[in-house]
């Protein structure tokens, strides 16, 4: 029984001994193996410093410097619209009429009123001319004849008054068909046949193409930099600068509604792609200062926060630092960093989509 024993204990402990010496003997081969992370292969470029705009957005509202808001000269009823909104018209062209029958029924009254006194001053003319030839021939005193030049006299003022208000109604019957003030485009025509217009009711609008102005409505916070001659860029959906122009009026009273100071700024219109009271985006550059730009691939935005990867120097090697940045406007191919980075900084352009804060890089230009 000893003698098993003593078999089973050498056989434990020999198995132990031989489990002890295969893990001290593959401990070597583990340290071997741990070698230092190879730095990730980058490309860097150095961040530019180079004149950038100080500036401000704002909605502003173009209207056409030479546009006529068309209203009629009497009132009635429309009865024909001889336009439509969009038409190029001259000067004189008919736009619209207004129910003309009652004046015009007023007219011909007054016409024949004229046909009348002219009746009037031809039997008086008769009369003073044969008073006259009874006064040569000693046959009438001279009362007589005085009364017949008078009678003639008042028959032909009548007459003159009458043909003045002929004149009058024949200016009001005019007035009954509503014409072009210029050559230019029809605005949007708010009435239709059968509405009933008053001399307030606007019926439309002609604009002459070409120049328009701008009016940009500037914060009062602001207004206080605003300079005449500033320059002021007009941008499209895209941020794109479709017009430049520069700050032409500055009004001197501030709107109490909107607590904003009204610019103005003039800008050509020579191929008719902007419209009357259309809103746009309007840039007022306050001034340029010289800031760094970092390139728009290397930027990458992260919950609404914008990043880019920095290579720089930490105890003797190259790490990827992650910086959070404010940005400003567009630059070409360039965002404008507003804070984050200085000029000179390496910034990383590529595989920014592997890299983590603090990795080892290898950057080359």
């Amino acid at each position: 029984m000893m003698k098993n024993f003593k078999a089973f204990s050498f056989s434990v402990f020999g198995l132990a001994a031989l489990l002890v010496g295969v893990g001290c003997s593959s401990a070597p081969a583990t340290n071997a193996q741990a070698a230092p992370p190879q730095a990730f292969p980058v490309q860097v470029v150095s961040t530019p410093e180079v004149a950038v705009n100080d500036s401000s957005d704002y909605v502003a509202t173009l209207k056409s410097r030479d546009s006529a808001i068309v209203m009629p000269e009497v009132e009635g009823r429309i009865t024909k619209i001889f336009t439509h909104s969009g038409d190029h018209v001259t000067a004189g062209a008919a736009l619209m009429e207004i129910d003309p029958r009652k004046q015009a029924a007023t007219l011909t009254s007054q016409e024949q009123n004229v046909e009348a006194q002219k009746a009037t001053l031809a039997y008086a003319q008769q009369q003073y001319d044969r008073e006259q030839g009874l006064y040569d021939a000693k046959v009438v005193s001279k009362q007589e004849l005085d009364s017949a030049r008078s009678a003639r006299d008042n028959a032909k003022a009548q007459l003159q008054a009458l043909d003045a208000v002929v004149q009058e109604q024949q200016v009001q019957l005019h007035y009954y068909t509503v014409i072009a003030p210029w050559n230019g485009i029809v605005g949007d025509i708010p009435v239709r046949v059968g509405d009933r217009v008053t001399t307030t009711t606007q019926l439309t609008t002609v604009d002459k193409p070409g120049d328009l102005e701008v009016y940009i409505y500037v914060p009062i916070e602001r207004s206080g930099s605003l300079r005449m001659g500033m320059p002021v860029q007009i941008l499209d959906s895209s941020q794109n600068v479709i017009a430049d122009s520069r700050i032409s009026f500055i009004s001197p009273e501030v709107d109490s509604a909107t607590q904003t100071v009204l610019a103005k700024a003039k800008i050509s219109n020579n191929q008719d792609k902007l419209r009357q009271l259309e809103f746009i985006r309007a840039r007022v550059i306050w001034g340029t200062h010289n800031g760094p730009v970092v390139p728009i691939l290397a930027v990458s935005r992260i919950g609404g926060q914008f990043f880019a990867f920095v290579a720089e120097d930490h105890g003797g090697k190259t790490v990827a630092h992650q910086k959070p940045l404010k940005i400003g406007d567009t630059l070409g191919n360039n965002y404008v960093v507003l804070d984050g980075l200085k000029a000179g900084d390496k910034v990383i352009t590529s595989g920014t989509q592997f890299l983590v804060d603090g990795m080892p890089v290898a950057p080359h230009g």
